[in-house]
């Protein structure tokens, strides 16, 4: 089965599939694709909405394409597009003018269909009924159809594709009958806003004309779509709805790979790379944030990134239609990655697939990244190997930390013979800390304790040089440090990484805190820039010198957690999703923002729907709940009006809800519990007849569809709790006395 077969199979045939072009809807396994055109007389102007035209503002989606509304606007005149899929085979486009810019006579709304069951072969031949308004065609294996509610088309035209389209209506204006017909390989289906201010059609597939035919009038009558359920409101409102439509609206297909992935933007891959994009944490980060909703599409982010792995064991940093910059990596994020991807979707089998090319990658970084063998590690570019721009450039080296302007490397120089900077890196040393840590977890699971004991041996050693070496203690914070072994001017966020890896001292994270509060460091109203406040590189405000990037904030945030530094990270998480929330009301989801207006639309270099723009309403997410490796699964439970959810956690869907003084728990779809508690739960485990976590308690915990008589133990800290059967009749009432420290709260149940 290829690789679309089994997209079509699992229920993702149609979607946005294509990056260049975010309102065409594609079948990938049946080659049929529809891409709504637009033509304005006043301007004499025709437009595909390619994604870089300007022209296209994303809205809400569901994550496999089974709802899609997007805005077009073009010449003045704005059009609401939506997509659902009343059946798997079937699709149905319903487009709404909300603003003209023209006489509606003259700006004409134009469908074009293309179908290419061999994407290498001819054109499947259609046919239209004027009467009926039917486009129709067959092909050996079956038929398609496509029709429209209540008015037809007011004409079809047949072109020999969407450049002769486009020239025809720059030649001869809207008023031009010559292409008009009832028979071609590419038909267009025409509408102006004057006759059909609002145009539906429904397209399907049959085993031939006829049933296809009916699957495409059934369509048309199946109920009105409706736009997917809000998952996050009150606490982090509409963050992870962000999470959904960003992930949504950047998965693409792959023509050249031939598979799914996530992409970094859809303008990216059109105009810069050729076809595919992989920027290596990119993917990664991308996985993550698919994970909470989607496993399949976090599995193949992670796989195609995988799939790049290089013969000298390095995954590579970029891989494009154009170029591959395999002589350098990006931070190694992957295993703390695949441990939060198995953990949501309740699959280890992610950890199997990644564990030896993740190893592999670890281990490069150990034999090809410590110039000049002090035991500490540099960014760098590894000497003749690929021949990828910038290889063997001190550029190149930089490029590697995926911070590339960043005035962290300013004052480092480029050993030439051994490929690195003259500085060792805080972040990147903390981040192979921390991959040493996750791998060996992998390795136990596996049964392999001698590999788990030389990662756990190595990353100890790591960390005992990061808290000694790169500490600077006349100014109190971690810093890179140059071979000479002065520290480097410069301080980024990365200077937190140490408390993500679990290296910092509590006295070295108490001055860190006070760093990051800093008005002149990193606090203020919008946070984190990527360099502080005072440092003679902030003003440049131009990529990594001085503008607040998400990655920064999220590796920071989850570092302040593994601290036990909640309120600094409750902090951290508010400024995060209000920063984001400002943009995401635009329509923008960005790379990067201004440290000092919080837009992200001042600088014309700055993408603004990208990809790992996504962290931060993930930030907003996990400060509701969370995973990590050191907690388990977390719950800050706290009064309110506040839901989230459904998303995936080992496996299942929760939700959680806050209302009337009570919060909620439900797993797939039914309430397990409720609770009046406050404050955090931990280490949270929840199954067949069992519920325990860590927390102080103080308040009601209701465990629903369990009688009295089915109650085998309800404790906390070890002591016997008072429970009753529930008010409402259902379920069991256990009042949880709250305790000076938190203590395991176990509910067991036939």
């Amino acid at each position: 089965m290829s690789e679309m077969q089994r997209l079509a199979a699992a229920g993702r045939g149609w979607n946005t599939w294509v990056s260049e072009w975010p309102a065409q809807f594609t079948h990938l396994a049946r080659g049929l694709s529809v891409t709504p055109c637009a033509y304005a007389a006043s301007v004499n102007a025709f437009t595909d909405f390619p994604a870089s035209s300007g022209g296209v503002r994303y809205g809400p989606r569901s994550v496999r394409g089974e709802y899609v509304s997007l805005r077009l606007s073009h010449a003045g005149t704005e059009l609401d597009l939506v997509y659902d899929r009343p059946s798997p085979e079937a699709l149905r486009l319903h487009c709404t003018t909300t603003k003209l810019g023209e006489w509606a006579l003259r700006f004409w709304l134009v469908l074009p269909f293309e179908w290419r069951p061999d994407p290498d072969g001819p054109a499947v031949a259609w046919r239209f009924d004027a009467r009926s308004g039917a486009l129709t065609a067959t092909h050996p294996r079956h038929g398609a159809a496509a029709v429209a509610a209540s008015a037809p088309a007011l004409m079809a035209t047949f072109h020999a594709g969407r450049e002769a389209l486009r020239e025809e209506f720059h030649r001869f204006g809207y008023f031009y009958l010559q292409s008009r017909g009832v028979a071609g390989d590419f038909p267009c289906l025409r509408y102006n806003f004057e006759e059909t201010p609002q145009v539906s059609v429904a397209i399907a597939f049959g085993a031939n004309e006829a049933e296809a035919l009916a699957g495409a009038r059934a369509a048309l009558d199946a109920a009105a779509p409706s736009a997917p359920a809000s998952l996050q409101r009150g606490r982090g409102h509409r963050a992870l709805d962000a999470v959904r439509d960003v992930v949504g609206w950047n998965s693409v297909w792959d023509p050249i790979n031939k598979w799914p992935y996530t992409s970094l933007s859809r303008s990216w891959v059109a105009q810069k790379f050729g076809g595919f994009g992989l920027w290596l944490d990119d993917i990664f980060h991308h996985a993550w944030l698919a994970s909470l909703l989607d496993p399949d599409i976090a599995r193949e982010n992670v796989a195609a990134v995988l799939s790049q792995a290089q013969p000298a064991g390095n995954l590579p940093c970029l891989m494009t239609g154009r170029d591959s910059w395999v002589d350098r990596s990006q931070p190694p994020i992957g295993s703390i990655v695949s441990w939060m991807i198995a953990e949501h979707s309740g699959d280890r089998g992610i950890i199997d697939l990644a564990y030896d090319r993740l190893l592999a990658n670890h281990d490069w970084w150990f034999r090809m990244r410590d110039g000049n063998g002090d035991g500490l590690f540099e960014w760098g570019t590894s000497p003749g190997v690929g021949d990828g721009l910038y290889r063997g450039t001190h550029l190149g080296a930089r490029n590697e930390s995926s911070m590339d302007n960043s005035p962290l490397h300013d004052e480092a120089g480029f050993d030439a013979k051994t490929g690195t900077l003259t500085a060792a890196d805080v972040g990147l040393n903390s981040l192979l800390v921390l991959d040493g840590e996750m791998l060996a977890r992998f390795a136990e699971e596996r049964g392999d304790a001698t590999t788990a004991q030389r990662l756990r041996q190595r990353s100890a050693e790591r960390a005992a040089r990061v808290r000694t070496q790169l500490w600077d203690d006349e100014r109190k914070v971690f810093a890179n440090r140059l071979w000479t072994g002065k520290f480097v001017r410069s301080i980024a966020p990365t200077s937190f990484y140490p408390l993500l890896a679990g290296i910092a001292t509590p006295e070295q994270t108490g001055h860190l805190l006070r760093w990051l509060d800093d008005p002149r460091k990193f606090g203020g109203f919008w946070r984190l820039p990527s360099v502080t406040r005072d440092d003679p590189a902030y003003g440049d405000n131009v990529y990594w010198r001085g503008r607040i990037w998400p990655p920064l904030n999220l590796l920071t945030y989850l570092g302040l957690r593994r601290a036990g530094e909640d309120a600094a990270a409750e902090r951290l998480a508010g400024d995060s999703h209000r920063l984001f929330d400002q943009a995401w009301r635009k329509g923008q989801c960005p790379e990067n923002f201004n440290a000092e207006s919080g837009r992200a639309d001042d600088q014309p270099d700055t993408d603004l729907f990208y990809g790992w723009g996504g962290l931060m309403p993930l930030i907003a997410a996990l400060d509701v709940t969370r995973l990590s490796p050191w907690n388990g699964w977390q719950i800050d439970l706290r009064p309110g009006d506040w839901q989230i959810g459904p998303l995936l956690i080992r496996g299942r869907r929760i939700e959680l809800a806050a209302q009337g003084g009570w919060t909620s728990l439900r797993q797939d779809g039914a309430e397990v519990l409720a609770t009046t508690m406050v404050g955090r739960w931990s280490r949270i485990e929840l199954g067949k007849g069992t519920f325990s976590c860590r927390s102080e308690g103080g308040g009601t915990l209701r465990l629903r569809g369990v009688a009295m008589e089915g109650l085998i133990e309800a404790s906390h800290g070890g002591q016997t709790l008072g429970c009753e059967t529930a008010a409402d009749g259902n379920g069991i009432d256990c009042k949880v006395p709250r305790l000076e420290e938190a203590a395991e709260l176990v509910m067991r149940w036939r």
